[in-house]
């Protein structure tokens, strides 16, 4: 009987321990999240007569106009009235080395000053003589002054101020029917924009 005794006291232990007293144990919330944007107040002393330093903006450099004034836009004309036109072949577009030459003369000086003025554009104006159709003489003047803008770009002028006009055969500049005055119309022209 003893062990019965010990054996049932052993049980009622055993079940006591593995069933143990449910003592419930607080669990602390977890803290609040940060506020996003927290100031926190300066607290560090500051010593008497201490200014902090201000804060400066410094305005971009650029001109009073994005435009010429007359002073520099009749510069700008005086360097195109120096700036021969440059002359092509019959019913072609490419340019010859007198044109080259024509239009390298003060394209440097020229480039200097619409780098000052972003917004001013230049016209290349293309022309053909009165031969051939009025559709396919608006096509081949289109194609000089094309061909005349590429080649300022390449020596310096910023492509997107300039921009091209062809008259076709409207607008010559000499009207008789020989070949002295037909390759005087066969051209590009520089003139400033007045758009």
């Amino acid at each position: 009987m003893t062990y019965r005794l010990i054996a049932a006291s052993t049980v009622a232990c055993a079940g006591l321990v593995v069933t143990g007293c449910h003592k419930r144990v607080a669990i602390a919330p977890p803290p609040p999240p940060a506020p996003m944007h927290q100031q926190t107040p300066a607290t560090t002393a500051r010593s008497e007569g201490y200014t902090a330093p201000r804060e400066t903006r410094q305005e971009p450099t650029q001109t009073a106009s994005n435009m010429p004034n007359a002073e520099t836009r009749a510069r700008i004309q005086d360097l195109l009235d120096r700036i021969q036109d440059a002359y092509f072949d019959y019913d072609k577009h490419d340019i010859r080395p007198d044109a080259q030459k024509a239009l390298v003369e003060d394209a440097h000086t020229l480039t200097d000053i619409l780098k000052q003025y972003p917004n001013y554009k230049l016209t290349v104006e293309g022309f053909c003589d009165d031969r051939g159709s009025e559709e396919y003489n608006m096509a081949l003047g289109d194609a000089r002054a094309k061909q005349a803008k590429e080649y300022l770009v390449s020596l310096g002028i910023p492509a997107d101020q300039l921009r091209t006009v062809s008259y076709g055969k409207d607008k010559p500049v000499c009207t008789e029917d020989s070949e002295n005055c037909w390759q005087k119309n066969r051209r590009a022209h520089i003139t400033q924009d007045q758009s």
